[in-house]
C-alpha cells in the first residue's frame, strides 16, 4: 500500500510539473493516453494545434512536454507529442538489445494506430531520432519526413558522454542513485553534462525531477541505455551506419547544437552526405538545443515542414 501511495504521488507531481511547463511556453495541450497492446499501461501523447501531422518523438531520460518551447512555434500543424515506454506517464516495456529496433517498431506503429494517424512527418531527438529512422526505413509509407533536433542516437557510430557510458554499469548506477539521487542540484549537473544550463529553466528543472521521482523510471532508463551504449560506445546492432542512411528516401534535415555531447555537427555533415541530401542547421547549444533556441530553430522546421505538406 505504501508504495502505491509513493507511486500515486508521484504522478501527481509529474502531473503538475509538466502542466506548469506547458503553461510557461504558452501550449495547450490536450493530454491523451492511448491503450496499445505491447505496453503494460498506456502511451501518453500530448497532443496541440491544427493540421498536417507531425509526431514528435524525444530521446532517452526526457518526456513528451519537454517539446513544449518547440512546440509552441510549429502552430500549422498538429503535433503527437510521444515520449518513449517508461517514461514519465507512459506505460513500461522491456529493452534489449537484441530487439531494440522490433520494440521501436511495434510501439510506434501502435502509437500511429491509435492515433488515427496513417503518415506523418517526425521530428525526432536522439534516441527518438534513432526510432523515427527506422520507422523511415522498414515502413517507408507512414513517414513523409524526418527533422533531426539534436544528433540521433548511434549516428554513424556516435555515442554517449562517457559518465553515461559508465552508468550502463548496473553496480555503478546503483551506487549513484544511492550517493547521488534525484535533486535540483543533480539536474543542473544532468543538463551540464548534456550541454545545456538549465539554471534559468525552473519549471523545465522541476519536470526533469518530477520524472526522475516516478518510482521505477530510472531502472527503465538504465535498461534503455544498455541497449543502446556499453562503455566502449554505441552497441554495433543499434548503429545507423551511412549504408542504412543512404536508403532513406524521405526529406531530411539536421538540427544541431554547436556542443551536443552525444555528436559534434560534423556527424551531422556526414549524415546528410550518406543520405545524398538534406541541409544542416546548427545553433548554440547542446543535446536539447531547442530548449533555448526555439525562436530560431521554429522557422527552420516550419519552413521544411511546408515544402512537404
Amino acid at each position: 500500500m505504501a508504495n502505491t501511495k509513493v507511486h500515486h504521488a508521484a504522478r501527481r507531481e509529474f502531473v503538475s510539473a509538466q502542466q506548469r511547463v506547458l503553461d510557461r511556453y504558452g501550449v495547450d495541450a490536450d493530454s491523451r493516453d492511448i491503450d496499445i497492446p505491447v505496453l503494460d499501461g498506456p502511451a501518453h501523447v500530448l497532443v496541440a494545434g491544427t493540421g498536417p501531422p507531425v509526431l514528435m518523438v524525444i530521446g532517452g531520460g526526457m518526456v513528451s512536454a519537454l517539446w513544449a518551447p518547440l512546440m509552441a512555434r510549429l502552430t500549422a500543424h498538429t503535433l503527437y507529442a510521444v515520449e518513449l515506454p517508461g517514461h514519465g506517464l507512459t506505460g513500461s516495456i522491456e529493452y534489449d538489445k537484441e530487439t531494440l529496433r522490433s520494440t521501436a517498431m511495434s510501439y510506434l506503429t501502435q502509437v500511429m494506430d491509435g492515433l488515427q494517424v496513417d503518415r506523418a512527418a517526425f521530428v525526432g531527438q536522439s534516441i527518438g531520432g534513432l526510432w523515427s529512422t527506422w520507422m523511415a526505413l522498414e515502413v517507408p509509407e507512414r513517414v513523409s519526413a524526418i527533422s533531426y533536433v539534436s544528433c540521433p542516437a548511434a549516428a554513424l557510430g556516435s555515442s554517449a558522454p562517457v559518465p553515461l557510458r559508465v552508468s550502463t554499469i548496473r553496480q555503478v548506477r546503483a551506487l549513484l542513485n544511492t550517493i547521488d539521487p534525484p535533486s535540483p542540484k543533480q539536474v543542473q549537473r544532468m543538463g551540464r553534462m548534456n550541454g545545456e544550463d538549465l539554471s534559468d529553466m525552473p519549471e523545465v528543472s522541476e519536470l526533469f525531477l518530477a520524472y526522475q521521482r516516478i518510482p521505477g523510471c530510472l531502472d527503465t532508463l538504465l535498461d534503455l541505455h544498455r541497449a543502446v551504449v556499453r562503455v566502449r560506445g554505441a552497441r554495433p546492432e543499434v548503429v545507423l551506419t551511412a549504408e542504412q542512411l543512404s536508403r532513406l528516401s524521405q526529406p531530411v534535415q539536421m538540427i544541431w547544437g554547436d556542443r551536443d555531447p552525444y555528436g559534434s555537427s560534423e556527424i551531422g555533415e556526414q549524415m546528410a552526405s550518406a543520405i545524398g541530401h538534406g541541409s544542416v542547421h546548427v545553433f548554440p547549444g547542446g543535446h536539447g538545443v531547442w530548449f533555448k533556441q526555439a525562436d530560431a530553430i521554429g522557422p527552420v522546421i516550419n519552413d521544411f515542414l511546408a515544402r512537404i505538406d
